[in-house]
């Protein structure tokens, strides 16, 4: 029997300092048993290193930047009332750990803080709630409009716990164990880790979202503004903040945690005015719910890109 072939990622780079950076990044990936693709770009110089960067992937939580910037676009338009009050009960409403999914009684939100939810502390609920006043289909649509052809939204958040439980019953880490399975294997038991089915992006197209919001040429000038200010809240840095961590420095991000999936997008400003935005997409080749040392080497590949990059 012949063996597996090896697996090389494709390495981008403007010249050869930089590409020794992505490889190293990759290198260090796949020690773990990491499978994933990664993209930094100097929003300015538009110089970048990443590897496998057109590679589309499901997206778990990280939808929640698109679908934000089409729902506060609205907000813009004056086509959605900000403090219109929204009820989201938890009979009725999305799983997960966090904010409104976590609660155990109904409570009334405003529209505006249901986005401070969604992308501060990841609520799905909230997300949920939000897709109710601008539906996957709209949100599909607008990105399209908008050219971002390389991000589709095709279900809500809860769909992706509902397909798991179709799978696996109520034993997440049985679920766990068919994303590992299926990924050595490259079929999906889960639809919404299918990329024919998922909410999907490749790194590319995220630094892409994030470099036209960040240089408002997407939407609305308030939307943009807005989704700024909002991901400057996010409350998780594990991952891309957690060797970025300095007073001369500020990090807009947003995590996706879903079975094997860890995510992170976002933009390091720094006081001197270099920014990179960073997109990393991971697929673990463990069962287990918690690995810290791959959400490290998120923020390892993260610093170095960044330290590379910075003029």
């Amino acid at each position: 029997m012949s063996p597996e072939p090896v697996y090389r990622p494709a390495c981008v780079a403007g010249d050869g300092a930089l590409l020794d950076v992505a490889e190293a990044v990759a290198a260090d990936w796949a020690a773990l048993g990491v499978r994933g693709s990664f993209l930094a770009r100097h929003l300015d110089s538009g110089e970048q290193l990443g590897f496998d960067v057109d590679e589309s992937v499901p997206l778990a939580s990280v939808v929640k930047v698109p679908l934000a910037l089409v729902v506060l676009d609205r907000i813009a338009a004056g086509e959605l009332d900000p403090a219109l009050p929204v009820t989201v009960d938890p009979a009725e409403s999305s799983v997960g750990p966090t904010g409104l999914a976590a609660f155990r009684h109904p409570a009334t939100v405003a529209v505006g803080d249901l986005l401070m939810l969604m992308l501060s502390v990841s609520d799905n609920a909230a997300a949920d709630a939000l897709f109710d006043l601008v539906p996957v289909a709209d949100v599909d649509a607008r990105l399209a409009a908008w050219g971002c052809g390389g991000i589709r939204v095709r279900h809500r958040m809860n769909h992706m716990y509902e397909c798991a439980a179709g799978a696996a019953g109520n034993d997440f880490s049985l679920a766990l164990e068919l994303a590992v399975r299926d990924e050595r294997a490259g079929r999906h038991t889960i639809e919404t880790l299918d990329p024919a089915h998922a909410n999907l992006g490749s790194p590319s197209a995220l630094v892409d979202l994030l470099q036209r919001v960040w240089a408002d040429e997407i939407a609305r000038p308030r939307a943009t503004a807005e989704l700024r200010r909002l991901m400057g809240l996010q409350v998780f840095t594990q991952r891309l903040a957690s060797e970025l961590r300095a007073d001369t420095l500020r990090l807009s991000g947003k995590t996706g945690t879903f079975l094997h999936l860890r995510h992170e997008i976002g933009v390091v400003e720094a006081e001197s005015g270099d920014r990179v935005a960073v997109a990393a997409l991971t697929r673990s080749d463990r069962r287990a719910g918690l690995a810290p040392d791959i959400d490290l080497a998120i923020g390892i590949g993260a610093r170095q890109a960044f330290e590379a990059l910075r003029c």
